[in-house]
């Protein structure tokens, strides 16, 4: 926990700076039958209950003026079933910890997000995901959940128990219940080899589909106010072992994506018209290289600088176009941007409000330095993802509400029926979800 989500006073931050908090009463249960107790205790004295993991979110889905439940006694593995290739992990476990227990064991998530800080409640309650051909989120890799709801009673749930619960709860956006438990899908552990190079913007759309097509897994990020893009290719690998020599590793991945960067930032904030020019020799400040490595170091890198980030999907078929027109609201806007815009895709799933429900999705996320005004990049950058039927990520920057979200969503009106019988009398509620949810 520590840095990552801090109370003070009495006042709960999330990591990003952005969400603050002050609960009635913080508890740490040690047990799914505590936590059921603070659930019951919490209905009697009228207290709404939410569950905090790392802070990773953005947006307020955690913050809660009732009672806040931290989930760090609740950590560790659970069972590991090498039959059914399944890990069963308590849910306050740090993706980190679940990751480097796992690669001990020879075994493997399949893909992953691009940090590993958040528990994996966390993480998939609000629908953490990487970028996949046929890869899904985090989430989407869920084999069977256990969830306490409202009334304090343990349900749970997969695609053969409970498989409508199931269908939801593994996006849950803590409106059905707290998770206490999840079941993952693992595989034995393999290599994956990245190839990151630099390449111009033009050419990565026009290719764009290739480049999703031929790659196991592809990402890009372009830097805002050039033509530069630094692409990023991960595909399984027969070997050998190639992994990023340290002093290497440091020097890429500390000094420049961290140290430098956190650099140019003050310098930007200090100096906004420099901007331009720092990103320009930002973008070419990282060369070429491939690796190989066990998947948790090639799909994961350490994220020191703080930013605040909204983040889109949009069906995979439109992203060349929502590409081309933030673009252009960029370079017409006199805006400064000094972060890159992140682009990932995933393959539809079956999840009710998973940001990639039902269609091939492509992901692109906008960031900016936490502490810097970013209302008017995010509303323009907004505007062009919404016009593309565009879901935002749960945990990050958005104003959209339930009546926008049950356009775009198909199930939605399956989620809220579901929540009414799980918690009819909203002991989950809190300001975001009666946004998003509606009352």
């Amino acid at each position: 926990m520590g840095s990552t989500a801090s109370a003070k006073n009495g006042t709960w931050r999330n990591w990003g700076g952005n969400v603050a908090a002050r609960p009635a009463r913080e508890v740490s249960p040690a047990s799914v039958e505590e936590l059921a107790g603070a659930i019951r205790r919490a209905a009697e004295d009228g207290l709404k209950v939410k569950a905090v993991g790392s802070g990773h979110s953005f947006t307020s889905i955690a913050a809660t003026d009732g009672v806040l439940v931290r989930p760090q006694l609740l950590t560790g593995i659970r069972s590991i079933d090498r039959e059914a290739m399944t890990v069963t992990v308590e849910a306050g476990t740090p993706l980190k910890r679940l990751n480097m227990a796992l690669a001990r064991e020879g075994l493997s998530l399949t893909n992953m997000g691009d940090i590993m800080e958040q528990t994996v409640s966390g993480a998939t309650s609000t629908g953490t995901h990487g970028t996949g051909r046929e890869s899904g989120s985090i989430a989407a890799q869920i084999k069977g959940l256990e969830l306490v709801t409202a009334d304090g009673s343990v349900l749970s749930c997969s695609a053969e128990e409970n498989p409508e619960v199931f269908a939801a709860a593994r996006i849950g956006l803590g409106a059905l219940g707290i998770v206490t438990a999840i079941t993952f899908a693992v595989e034995p552990v393999f290599l994956l080899q990245a190839r990151e190079e630099p390449m111009p913007f033009d050419r990565v759309l026009a290719e764009f589909d290739e480049l999703w097509a031929e790659n196991e897994h592809f990402e890009f990020y372009w830097f805002p106010h050039t033509g530069n893009t630094n692409t990023k290719r991960n595909n399984r690998s027969a070997g050998p072992e190639q992994p990023v020599s340290r002093l290497k590793g440091w020097f890429e991945d500390e000094f420049l994506s961290n140290g430098v960067f956190q650099v140019a930032q003050w310098t930007g904030r200090a100096v906004p018209a420099a901007i331009p020019a720092i990103a320009r020799i930002s973008s070419t400040a990282l060369s070429a290289r491939t690796y190989t490595d066990i998947p948790y170091k090639v799909f994961t890198s350490p994220r020191r600088v703080r930013f605040v980030e909204m983040e889109y999907a949009v069906p995979r078929a439109a992203v060349v176009d929502a590409l081309r027109e933030l673009k252009a609201v960029v370079d017409g806007s006199g805006l400064r941007i000094s972060f890159p815009v992140e682009v990932r895709t995933a393959p539809a799933d079956d999840i009710t409000l998973s940001t990639a429900s039902g269609r091939d999705s492509a992901y692109i996320a906008v960031h900016m330095a936490k502490g810097t005004p970013y209302q008017r990049y995010f509303t323009a950058a907004e505007r062009v993802f919404t016009a593309h039927e565009g879901r935002p990520h749960w945990g990050k920057v958005h104003t959209r509400d339930a009546e926008y979200l049950a356009k775009v969503y198909p199930r939605f009106g399956e989620f809220t029926a579901l929540r009414d019988r799980l918690d009819p009398d909203r002991l989950f509620q809190n300001d975001y979800l009666r946004r998003v949810l509606g009352a």
